[in-house]
């Protein structure tokens, strides 16, 4: 049999008897020092290798070790940003990336967490859905342009299908995950206080599967960047792909290089909306991690 948390009679007599000495007690520490000091810590470690990489990157163009035709230097591209802006509208096409991306986000992931929603919930739900949605997911999204194209011509239509079909299976899998995962006890708990139906699934199941689903969302907001490159080819007249597609053609290494850290920058930023939201749906999850 387990122990008791709860001391017995003599376990309190034995206690109370000997006698401790002071001197041996430790004195707790709050981690509030600790807590500041990472947070000043952590931008700096998380800027070190980029640092870095830059540094050997500068060191590498300005000696002549890499041929301007393969390689421009970092000031160079930080002109190239600044024309960009002047002349093609950078801004402009950023924002039309953007929307192409979101719009295709929401239709995707909202999709997949409605369907992993159901077959993490319904037996019957798991027998229909996840055989059908586990050979599509085995499909490569660049497969199907050809199709979208055969379909829905070269306009908006299939390049927003494109990356909704590239987002739905991360977020799909990791919310029937979650919602499967979710432990029962707790589901049969609410359930005798009178708790079932769609109050149930809106205010425990969700909430409990709420970190795998934004894990999902996470890698959803990755690959909805990387579906975005790929849509932007099909004869696309406006975005980043537009650019970098001009720039692939004239050999214009600059502007290629400033096409790569936008798509870099929308990386940074899905993780950076994510983390945001973790924070403010999941406050006690901030200190789960002993490191």
């Amino acid at each position: 049999m387990a122990r008791s948390a709860v001391l017995d009679a003599p376990d309190v007599d034995r206690v109370a008897g000997d006698s401790v000495d002071v001197d041996e007690l430790v004195e707790p520490h709050p981690r509030t020092a600790d807590a500041r000091q990472r947070t000043w810590l952590s931008p700096v470690l998380a800027a070190i290798l980029p640092v870095v990489v830059l540094a050997a990157w500068w060191l590498a163009t300005g000696q002549g070790w890499i041929a301007p035709q393969l390689l421009v230097s970092p000031w160079h591209v930080v002109m190239t940003f600044g024309n960009l802006f002047r002349t093609d509208d950078l801004a402009g096409q950023i924002g039309v990336s953007l929307a192409r991306a979101a719009v295709g986000l929401c239709i995707g992931a909202g999709l997949g967490l409605l369907l992993g929603t159901v077959v993490g919930l319904y037996r019957r739900g798991e027998e229909l859905l996840d055989a059908s949605m586990q050979m599509l997911r085995t499909v490569p999204f660049l497969a199907v342009v050809p199709l979208f194209i055969l379909w829905l011509g070269i306009g908006e239509a299939p390049k927003i299908l494109l990356i909704a079909l590239a987002t739905m299976f991360p977020m799909y899998l990791n919310a029937s995950n979650g919602v499967r995962n979710v432990d029962r006890r707790v589901v049969e708990a609410m359930r005798s206080f009178g708790l079932d139906g769609a109050p149930l699934t809106r205010h425990v199941i969700v909430p409990l599967a709420l970190p795998q689903i934004l894990t999902g969302l996470r890698f959803s907001m990755g690959v909805s960047v990387l579906a975005l490159i790929a849509a932007e080819q099909i004869n696309a007249k406006s975005g980043i792909g537009y650019l970098l597609y001009q720039a692939q053609s004239y050999e214009q290494v600059n502007v290629l290089l400033v096409c790569l850290f936008v798509y870099c920058a929308f990386g940074l930023a899905a993780d950076l909306i994510v983390r945001v939201i973790e924070r403010v749906t999941m406050p006690w999850r901030a200190g789960v991690a002993a490191r």
